[in-house]
């Protein structure tokens, strides 16, 4: 199946956290923006890029889209967000950050020499993988 001409795919990560208003804080903290447009008291819409948008829901709203039982993702691992940097200096800077701002590591710094990254836990335990790849590693 191929997507129209100029049409570009978005994902959203839906996200249950604990304190929306710190969730906010948090992700501010890391550089990105919340779309007020669809954000309320019960989410908030965090803008990581022009295509991926990370939507941090109360769990009672969060709740409300599905039928199983919410992770508790502080101590199960439901799913590793991996999101790409632009440099192994970028990916740093990000996960530096997010310490400062309250997550915690998780894993160890896995440097293949082509490949760099490190990982954390934000505040509700979401596992957030950063990884830098050297283009002309994928060049081939």
């Amino acid at each position: 199946m191929t997507a129209p001409s100029g049409y570009q795919q978005m994902i959203f990560v839906n996200l249950p956290v604990n304190d929306l208003d710190a969730s906010k804080k948090f992700f501010t903290e890391l550089g990105y923006s919340i779309n007020a447009q669809f954000s309320d008291e019960n989410a908030a819409s965090v803008v990581i890029s022009d295509t991926i948008v990370a939507m941090l829901l109360t769990k009672p709203f969060y709740a409300t889209f599905t039928d199983k039982e919410i992770a508790d993702s502080a101590k199960t691992s439901e799913v590793l967000i991996a999101l790409s940097a632009e440099s192994r200096a970028r990916v740093d800077e990000l996960v530096d950050r997010a310490l400062a701002s309250g997550a915690t590591s998780s894993g160890r710094t896995q440097d293949m020499g082509f490949m760099y990254g490190r990982s954390f836990d934000d505040l509700d335990g979401h596992t957030w993988e950063v990884i830098w790849m050297d283009p002309t590693a994928i060049e081939g």
